[in-house]
């Protein structure tokens, strides 16, 4: 055998198995792993749409999920929303996602941009002092009386105020400002730019993909908290997440008077609120898929 052939093939020896070519019995295994996987996931999805789609014939006949409705009706969505409990929660969700998330974007674009410059003054100690709310959080106890303190009982601000930062999203976006080029801030700095104009022309629309991450983060955040409101929060001022956890988990009718005018099964009424409570980030997800693994990869691995 030719002496250059013998090292072409101990090289392909010491190559990573992930650069071999794939035999047609791994590829083949690939798309069975992939296709279970595919099937466990999509599963629970339309066992949640089926029941909240099927009268009691169809949930009986089914042990309570039923997985291809027979006689579909919309009748759990009508009992739902001719109560108004539901609507009421879900536009009082919307408000505290859009605005909590607004007001958490801005509060970390902010504190991550003055902790990206390295001439920040006592800057590494107010990371540090960031970073240290992920290792140790307060208790139940601490907050409500912080809460109580500073007159937020009762009050939506409630659920914002104590969250607004997340260390982990402050961390990601002060490393993708890192990351950025430094000529663009000194070039803007020689034209005369300041602080606030180098951050809101220069460096946002730089930083569309890895805004789009952290605010999806924020939003599902604001959007599934149910605890803060249970402590805060009278039951006239529920979100949509708690509606849902005492209807679901509790079995707590959701309006007595709409009840005897609309037949639905309670097991469809019990999956139609899971649907409404999560179709809205299901609808905003898509728009923001195409920035999610580059804004997280690029904010994480940087700095």
């Amino acid at each position: 055998m030719p002496r250059s052939r013998r090292q072409a093939r101990r090289v392909e020896s010491l190559r990573p198995a992930w650069m071999e070519k794939p035999t047609p019995l791994s590829r083949a295994g690939k798309a069975i792993v992939i296709t279970i996987i595919c099937i466990l996931t999509i599963y629970p999805f339309l066992t949640v749409l089926s029941t909240s789609l099927s009268d009691s014939t169809d949930i009986a006949n089914a042990n309570g999920l039923v997985l291809f409705p027979l006689h579909p009706t919309f009748a759990a969505y009508e009992t739902i929303f001719a109560g108004g409990v539901v609507t009421a929660a879900l536009v009082r969700s919307i408000l505290i996602t859009a605005i909590g998330t607004l007001c958490s974007l801005a509060a970390t674009v902010g504190m991550a941009y003055g902790l990206s410059r390295r001439d920040l003054a006592f800057g590494k100690f107010i990371l540090l002092t960031a970073l240290f709310t992920m290792l140790f959080t307060p208790g139940i106890i601490p907050s409500f009386l912080m809460v109580k303190q500073l007159g937020l009982l009762g009050s939506y601000a409630a659920l914002v105020l104590p969250t607004l930062i997340s260390a982990f999203n402050l961390v990601v976006v002060r490393s993708f400002f890192m990351g950025l080029p430094q000529e663009l801030f000194e070039a803007a700095r020689i034209d005369g730019a300041g602080d606030f104009r180098i951050l809101v022309k220069i460096v946002l629309p730089l930083s569309k993909g890895v805004l789009a991450v952290v605010g999806l983060f924020y939003a599902v955040a604001y959007w599934n908290a149910f605890f803060n409101a249970m402590l805060y929060l009278k039951a006239e001022q529920w979100p949509l997440s708690m509606i849902l956890r005492q209807y679901v988990l509790l079995g707590s009718p959701l309006d007595t008077a709409s009840a005897g005018e609309i037949s639905a099964p309670s097991q469809a009424i019990q999956m139609a609120v899971v649907v409404i409570s999560v179709v809205p980030i299901l609808l905003v997800y898509p728009f923001l898929q195409k920035y999610f693994t580059k804004g997280v990869l690029t904010g994480a691995v940087k700095g």
